[in-house]
């Protein structure tokens, strides 16, 4: 059992002044940078950020050669990290990752990231259907309220819709310090 973290979108676009602002980004940042840490120390090659660049301007965020789009300075990588580009909410989706994970005969993931509701939910079940068995460090995501139909659901209970989801089916969910214990 190889067990790697995956980091996904924690971007500067994401938090205060950015052009997607989720709610507490700077709490679930911390929490993540408090995992990315502890592999750092016990498996400093096993570390595996993704970085979301749009491809299509329209998105709004994510734009190329902006502030935006660079990873937050709490999660930034370091040294040799791996860092896989995508342009889609699944971090797997026409990218390099799945083979990255393969060359070092991952079978295990520790997830963190951002948006909850989008990339971090796309990843985690994309993950689990190629047969990688999945811990996400829930309090390590981020999101935003969503609204449909006149109706709006806080950033709070979307979190906690998409956490519930993934809990036992698709991921181990827990909180970094239960997984740091």
């Amino acid at each position: 059992m190889t067990t790697a973290l995956i980091l996904i979108d924690i971007q500067n676009d994401y938090f205060p002044n950015g052009s997607m602002e989720l709610s507490q980004p700077e709490q679930a940042a911390a929490k993540a940078a408090k995992v990315l840490e502890s592999f750092r120390q016990d498996r400093q090659d096993l570390i595996f950020h993704v970085q979301h660049i749009a491809a299509d301007p329209a998105m709004g965020f994510f734009l190329p050669d902006t502030n935006g789009v660079e990873i937050h300075a709490a999660v930034k990588p370091e040294g040799d990290e791996s860092v896989t580009t995508k342009h889609f909410p699944n971090s797997f989706l026409q990218t390099d990752l799945e083979s990255k994970l393969k060359a070092k005969d991952v079978t295990d993931l520790v997830i963190v990231g951002m948006m909850t509701h989008m990339c971090v939910d796309a990843t985690v079940r994309a993950a689990v259907d190629m047969g990688y068995k999945v811990t996400l460090i829930e309090d390590a995501c981020a999101t935003r309220e969503l609204a449909y139909g006149g109706k709006t659901v806080t950033a709070e209970q979307v979190h906690y819709s998409f956490v519930g989801a993934l809990d036992g089916m698709y991921a181990r969910v827990t909180s970094a310090e239960q997984f740091l214990g």
